[in-house]
């Protein structure tokens, strides 16, 4: 199984590469505040980190031992995305439609590479996970629910993020951050359950 684990961490790495790459491009020149744009976005936060923690373990895995905390990050990567997935299936794709949400890179970021890592981690990286582990899983969607909030409800008027996920609706914020901490939890125990499989 060391093989696929290998092959899939590279082609994770490499399409996000190639997608984030394409986010900091327009006209065919390097537009950096395009790409900072794009790092809004916890798609693309997730992704990174996910691709960042499936390099590191393309290079473990060639050599033979992945270190603990390689394997734990790829599991925080792999919660993020399938937070990501579960998140644009669930309730983004009712908001705004599936269709624009499911084509073109788009169709990586929010499906095609979440399920490479969820499969992969699941599989090929199986070694079993306790309570503990399960609940790092969390430090991503806690991190960026904090950036989020104060983007859209504290920062100065001027500096604000428009409340593209509609978490904000009708002022129910709250309502939006219990759910969303406690899919997460879910998340995360269910890939527990399948690494002690």
């Amino acid at each position: 199984m060391r093989i696929v684990s290998v092959a899939v961490n590279a082609v994770i790495f490499l399409i996000t590469l190639v997608i984030v790459a394409g986010f900091f491009r327009k006209d065919g020149k390097w537009d950096t505040e395009r790409g900072k744009t794009a790092f809004r976005y916890f798609t693309c936060q997730s992704n990174a980190l996910c691709a960042a923690a499936a390099l590191l373990m393309f290079f473990a895995g060639l050599s033979g031992e992945v270190p603990h905390w390689i394997w734990t990050l790829k599991f925080i990567g792999t919660a993020a995305v399938t937070v990501t997935m579960m998140t644009v299936l669930l309730f983004l794709g009712r908001v705004y439609g599936y269709k624009p949400l499911l084509k073109g890179t788009d169709l990586f970021m929010h499906l095609l590479t979440p399920l490479l890592a969820l499969v992969s981690f699941c599989t090929a990286e199986k070694r079993g996970m306790n309570i503990g582990t399960a609940a790092l899983g969390l430090l991503p969607v806690v991190l960026y629910g904090l950036l989020y909030l104060y983007r859209i409800l504290l920062a100065p008027e001027g500096k604000r993020w428009d409340d593209f996920y509609a978490f904000n609706r009708t002022g129910k914020w709250p309502v939006a951050v219990a759910a969303m901490l406690t899919g997460t939890l879910l998340i995360c125990l269910g890939i527990m359950a399948l690494q002690n499989l």
